[in-house]
């Protein structure tokens, strides 16, 4: 099982990454992001739940595919959201 506070960490350490170095784009995206792992997170928390990580990514996906279906993003921003999560997934 994951250690949810130290991913939340890991995660935002990831996120911070892009104010620095990011283009807009990316920042966009990376706060866009971290809304839904935020939400995922949370609420695993505030259950008192405990995930693993295929868990967490298959949460955080279902999230984000709903926003895009819901009509949240421009087709231009979910392939930058896309990438980004890619590479959260990565670095986690």
């Amino acid at each position: 099982m994951l250690d949810l506070e130290q991913l939340s960490d890991d995660a935002q350490v990831y996120f911070d990454g892009y104010v620095a170095t990011g283009t807009d784009d990316e920042l966009f995206a990376s706060g866009y992001l971290r809304g839904h792992v935020d939400l995922v997170l949370g609420g695993a928390l505030m259950q008192n739940k405990a995930l693993t990580m295929d868990e967490f990514i298959e949460l955080v996906e279902q999230s984000v595919n709903k926003a895009i279906k819901n009509g949240e993003l421009e087709q231009s921003d979910v392939i930058t959201v896309n990438n980004v999560l890619n590479g959260l997934l990565k670095t986690l």
